[in-house]
């Protein structure tokens, strides 16, 4: 996996908007204007990339005891985030399955008004 999957994967996603709001170096994908993936493109770039992915708390924790490459969240929440290692011991579908994980939890918390108008926009898209 390299940096242009992971964001050709995420800006896929309807209504997936990139931001540094943090700084230059943090990628962060936004849906309905929250955060659902982040990545340092410098760690990319150290061949040491990373991914910050929302979960549910107990898939989370599951997660973390079955991969090495698992931890809880760089600067998150550490019951609601992990940070997973792309080049550890989670295959290439898995993180992606993550990925999708992390964007569902998101969207699924939004309004009914902002849902309705995210896909209202990916069919005008169409």
């Amino acid at each position: 996996m390299n940096l242009q999957d992971v964001y050709s994967y995420c800006i896929a996603k309807p209504g997936s908007t990139e931001h540094f709001p943090f700084d230059e170096d943090t990628l962060v994908f936004k849906v309905g204007g929250k955060i659902f993936c982040m990545t340092s493109l410098q760690e990319w770039e150290n061949n040491r990339p990373t991914l910050n992915l929302k979960g549910d708390p107990e898939e989370n924790e599951a997660l973390r005891e079955r991969y090495a490459s698992v931890r809880p969240g760089y600067h998150s929440n550490k019951m609601h985030w992990n940070t997973v290692d792309c080049n550890g011991d989670v295959s290439d579908k898995r993180v992606l399955q993550m990925v999708d994980e992390s964007y569902t939890l998101v969207y699924n918390g939004l309004t009914k008004k902002l849902k309705q108008t995210i896909l209202d926009l990916e069919k005008l898209q169409q």
